[in-house]
């Protein structure tokens, strides 16, 4: 029994914070988990900064909804669900993801919550539990599936460690040179290619 692990941003949607920053016009909103390996102290960035700016979860959420898959992805996903269970583990949040999930299909997503005040502002966030995407990997491991993994980022790095086969897709280089380990692909088809392989090994 086989499972693929999937990150969500920069992997099968646009990073949607560097969407944001790009609809705003505030550059800061660009660092990511690709800048930030320290998950918490990002996102207490990125609290602190929309409150600043007087910017509400409806400001993002209006952003997503006008996001699309990155090219291909949709397509990857319905031909890998073909012949695999296919969970995504992403350290977005379901207050966010919903336009985008509707798009790829809706495939079973673990992620995060927020949690706004009565303005309407984020007040802060609340994780699903911490290393979430390590800690699902061993948990299906623990249900004797064979886990296999793809992710572009620091915070993935866990997640492609803790699985059987973990492989890199579209991961900047400075962050696939600190992981050799893992193998770098920069298309959908040549991620496939690699699964498929991983998953005739495993078998």
């Amino acid at each position: 029994m086989q499972i693929v692990c999937l990150d969500l941003e920069g992997v099968l949607v646009p990073e949607i914070w560097i969407a944001f920053a790009e609809r705003t016009g505030i550059a800061e909103f660009r660092r990511t988990t690709r800048d930030e390996p320290d998950y918490d102290k990002l996102m207490r960035f990125r609290l602190a900064l929309l409150r600043e700016r007087g910017l509400k979860l409806a400001d993002i959420q209006a952003v997503i909804a006008g996001l699309a898959p990155l090219p291909g992805a949709r397509e990857f996903l319905d031909d890998l669900r073909t012949r695999y269970q296919v969970v995504i583990l992403s350290d977005t949040f379901y207050e966010f993801a919903d336009p985008l999930m509707r798009q790829l299909g809706r495939p079973t997503l673990f992620c995060h919550r927020l949690v706004t005040d009565a303005e309407g502002y984020v007040a802060a966030y609340r994780l699903r539990q911490p290393d979430q995407k390590r800690q699902a990997v061993n948990a299906f491991k623990g249900l004797n599936f064979q886990v296999l993994a793809a992710g572009d980022s620091y915070n993935d790095t866990g997640m492609l460690a803790a699985a059987d086969a973990g492989f890199f897709i579209h991961a900047p280089p400075a962050i696939a040179a600190q992981f050799p380990q893992f193998a770098v692909h920069g298309d959908y088809a040549a991620l496939r290619a690699s699964i498929d392989g991983a998953a005739r090994r495993l078998s």
